[in-house]
């Protein structure tokens, strides 16, 4: 059975290779490490191999991690990856380098309220439904303009670019990166400040490659880490 560190050495080894394929630096893409339902004894396991960005999805499961004493104190950058609540926001406030999630103009609203609080500016990515599957959170396309610009007039917050979650084919996958990669240069036409808009946190375990194909910045993998839930 491969260890965490062994997984982590072979998908770091498959993200040079996709980068190489695309004409980009490795550097250009991080890895989120995908640890929700994985213990703290697991996270740890990858802290030591070297992993440093994490991503949790259950408000309460990310909580407990924090007071977990095999991870208090280590300077992990969490990343809050799962569909928030606005009535959540207040609980992860503050504890998060970076917030994914954002699907609802309500929701960026709380979190530049609770980051007014807190003396803070939190970075935070527009979740779109580029699959435009029903299942799945996420703005429309169509309404991304709109929410965008309402999020660019919030103080307290800072909008770095967008999160997808792609059909389950990888084929079709990469055609929906591609239509991300497109709303985010629209995004930069109408943007304050273009420059901060950089950041796509698309391709998971079985499409990553893909992802980085069509300029992902941030990848989140975790079956490929920890192995299957």
């Amino acid at each position: 059975m491969e260890s965490i560190a062994d997984n982590l050495a072979v998908v770091r080894d498959q993200i040079d290779s996709a980068c190489r394929k695309a004409g980009r630096r490795p550097d250009e893409v991080r890895l989120i490490a995908v640890s929700k339902t994985k213990s703290a004894a697991a996270i740890r396991e990858a802290w030591e191999a070297g992993q440093r960005e994490f991503g949790e999805s259950y408000v309460q499961e990310f909580l407990d991690k924090l007071e977990d004493p095999l991870l208090s104190g280590l300077p992990i950058s969490w990343h809050f990856i799962g569909h928030l609540q606005s009535n959540k926001v207040r609980q992860v406030t503050g504890k998060v380098s970076m917030i994914h999630g954002i699907d609802k103009v309500t929701t960026a609203e709380e979190l530049s309220k609770r980051s007014g609080q807190h003396g803070i500016v939190t970075d935070c990515l527009l979740e779109v439904n580029v699959s435009r599957e029903s299942s799945k959170h996420g703005l429309d396309p169509a309404s991304l303009m709109t929410a965008a610009e309402a999020c660019f007039r919030l103080p307290n917050i800072r909008l770095r670019g967008l999160m997808t979650i792609a059909s389950p084919d990888p084929g079709q996958a990469r055609h929906e990166f591609a239509e991300l990669r497109e709303c985010l240069e629209k995004l930069r036409s109408s943007a304050p400040d273009p420059a901060i808009l950089s950041e796509l946190s698309m391709g998971m375990s079985q499409d990553f490659e893909e992802a980085v194909l069509e300029g992902s910045t941030m990848i989140r993998i975790g079956t490929a880490i920890f192995g299957w839930r």
